[in-house]
């Protein structure tokens, strides 16, 4: 069974640029795009793996 994707939205920090990414809700988890090639499609993550990719970001463990 193929699920898709629903209400893809992207940063609200982002306001009018191109160059960032989308994510939608699929399951428990989160898929995510590139809003200047949406047709070249998203990658999946787990609900746990989203978490921990929140957590770091908001922790500035990619800085």
């Amino acid at each position: 069974m193929t699920v898709h994707p629903q209400g893809w939205r992207k940063a609200s920090y982002s306001s009018r640029e191109t160059a960032c990414v989308e994510i939608g809700r699929i399951g428990n988890g989160a898929a995510v795009r590139d809003t200047k090639d949406r047709s070249a499609g998203y990658f999946t993550t787990t609900g746990t793996q989203w978490a921990a990719f929140i957590d770091a970001v908001k922790n500035e463990r990619f800085e």
